[in-house]
């Protein structure tokens, strides 16, 4: 026999080897004491010989040597198994999931306890995974990071929570627009509506058109479309409500294509844009086909639809923007497009006329509430002739919108929130943001009393950051809007929240040439402006990434840190519409992740 043949004999066989040889020397002893002639053994001595063969088989070396692997190799599995279902079973019900319970003094054991209580949220997350028939989109302006930190501990101290931070899914949105570190609104909301990153100042026109080009503006190849004009392809219906002008940058972003944000109405166009063929804003939200499609309009912006109007004390013009003197009246003539074509429709200008509309009996609203924006939420008058809400005015669209068994896309913006920060109040701004949260709670609770929390897309996020920071190291507890300390360097105090930039915001007492004391004011005043490092005209934007929170069908999709344009991406595959209509591409990713 060849080595090979030799090094291959089975481990299993020396025992028996071992055996066969003992066997071979009793037979051979044997036939020497009898002549050399082997004797036949008896049945009796076969099955002794048989037994004595078993017994050496079992004390064999080989054998205690496999038996003793095999036992090693059992426990070995049993721990695995015991291993692996501890931690990849399904255990995503924590009420069966057991942890040590020790006695802690109670500074620990308050956390301990809110660390359990959130990983059994974290443990009951389910996806859903199935396509939405309605979409719901959130957007602060201005909110940035430390905006929601300092109104939620405004709002509700350290430990509490704003009603979109309950939301299941969140991530971080990169609000660099396509030639600025830090954007602007109309690049920002062109992004989050339309999936493509513009030229700062312009909106839905790519970054071939650059700022003022009215004749690049022109060319429908350029032009972005968007998640409303997508929506309205596929028979949905559609609303934006603003407590801006509803021809201000972010409302505008998702009707209009313009080379220049400034170009709210014919005042504020150079006239070789008008003699181009450019149209206005306001023009092109009652004129174009998008802007006309539109079933439910809600904001400010009087003086830029119609010619010539008159402030008032308690509904002023907006001296920071032109005003129409062309002689429009672009609600009269949206009215009249709509009874022209057999369309129920509604003109509403006040709290009053929002609150008696007949919502299931009217597919198309324009409510225009101010000359310019809308009052900020605490200075509002509540009564029938004042300016509504921003949860009443998302309440009465989602009542039009609903009307539908098409589903629909209703874009809400918080707009005051920026207003305040470009001002420099910080108490404004937070307030603000307070008055979105009470939306997307009454939202929430609307969605639920229908039975379509599960179907509908929710999502709160913002446009882009402000200056604003929270210094120093105020107690725990402290007024948000109070004194952080005393500079170490000037011994004079300052404030929690101070901004980057400000208006009016660098503050110096003449007598002492140094920094004002602002112990010396009230830093609660709504007209307090926070002190800055810098003063200029207006307080600037921030250019830090924007959180995004999700619930609902498909909110999943937002997991990480994505580019802002993304957001669009997802409420088109969400939705099927866009691109993924009736698309190969949708169709894949469905398979992959089954509704």
């Amino acid at each position: 026999m060849s080595s090979t043949g030799t090094d291959s004999t089975k481990l299993g066989d020396v025992g028996l080897i071992e055996v066969q040889l003992d066997s071979l020397d009793s037979s051979h002893n044997f036939a020497n004491s009898n002549g050399g002639t082997p004797r036949t053994k008896t049945l009796p001595e076969q099955q002794q010989l048989q037994r004595q063969q078993q017994k050496n088989v079992f004390k064999s070396k080989v054998f205690i040597i496999a038996v003793s692997f095999s036992s090693v190799l059992m426990i070995a599995m049993c721990i695995g198994f015991l291993v692996h279902y501890e931690f990849s079973g399904d255990i995503s019900d924590m009420e069966t999931v057991s942890y040590w319970h020790v006695n802690l003094p109670k500074e620990q054991q308050e956390w301990y306890d809110r660390g359990i209580n959130e990983l059994k949220l974290a443990l009951n997350r389910e996806l859903n995974r199935r396509r939405a028939k309605n979409v719901i989109l959130f957007v602060g302006d201005g909110m940035g990071p430390n905006t929601v930190t300092a109104a939620r501990i405004y709002g509700y101290k350290e430990e509490g929570l704003l009603s979109w931070e309950r939301f299941p899914h969140m991530g971080l949105l990169k609000t660099y627009c396509a030639n600025k570190q830090v954007p602007d609104s109309f690049s920002t909301a062109t992004a989050l509506f339309g999936g493509v990153k513009v030229n700062y100042e312009t909106g839905g026109v790519d970054a071939t058109v650059p700022l003022g080009n009215c004749s690049a503006s022109l060319q429908e190849a350029h032009h972005v479309q968007n998640i409303l004009h997508w929506a309205q392809a596929d028979g949905m219906r559609t609303g934006f409500v603003t407590t801006t002008r509803v021809t201000h940058a972010t409302p505008a972003a998702l009707y209009a294509h313009v080379a220049d944000r400034r170009w709210e109405s014919e005042s504020t166009m150079p006239a070789e844009a008008q003699q181009q063929g450019c149209l206005d804003i306001a023009r092109q939200l009652v004129k174009q086909k998008t802007g006309q499609q539109i079933n439910v309009i809600m904001g400010g912006g009087r003086q830029m639809l119609v010619s010539n109007v008159s402030g008032t004390d308690s509904d002023p013009l907006d001296t920071w923007a032109g005003h129409s003197t062309d002689g429009r009246n672009l609600i009269q003539d949206w009215a009249q497009q709509k009874a022209d074509q057999g369309q129920s429709h509604a003109v509403i200008q006040n709290n009053g006329q929002l609150q008696q509309l007949d919502a299931a009996n009217v597919d198309y609203v324009l409510g225009i509430f101010a000359n310019g924006h809308l009052k900020y939420d605490h200075e509002r008058d509540g009564s029938d002739a004042g300016m509504p809400s921003l949860t009443n005015m998302t309440l009465k669209a989602l009542e039009v919108l609903g009307n539908s068994d098409k589903g629909y896309l209703l874009i809400v913006e918080a707009g005051m929130i920026d207003q305040a920060h470009h001002r420099g109040n910080a108490r404004k701004a937070l307030s603000e943001v307070l008055a979105l949260n009470e939306a997307v709670q009454a939202v929430q609770a609307h969605l639920k009393a229908k039975d379509q929390l599960d179907e509908t897309l929710l999502i709160v996020t913002a446009d882009h950051s402000h200056s604003l920071t929270i210094n120093g190291h105020p107690d725990r507890g402290a007024d948000i809007l109070g004194l952080a300390g005393n500079s170490k360097t000037e011994d004079t105090p300052y404030t929690t929240l101070t901004y980057g930039t400000s208006y009016q915001g660098f503050q110096v007492d003449p007598e002492r040439m140094m920094r004002k004391d602002p112990s010396f004011s009230d830093t609660r005043d709504w007209e307090y402006t926070q002190q800055a490092a810098i003063n200029t005209n207006e307080n600037l934007h921030g250019g830090s990434d924007v959180t995004i929170h999700a619930r609902g069908a498909m909110s999943y999709l937002f997991h990480g840190v994505h580019e802002q344009s993304y957001v669009a991406h997802v409420i088109s595959y969400a939705l099927r519409i866009g691109r993924f209509r009736d698309s190969t591409i949708a169709e894949s990713l469905a398979e992959l992740m089954p509704l």
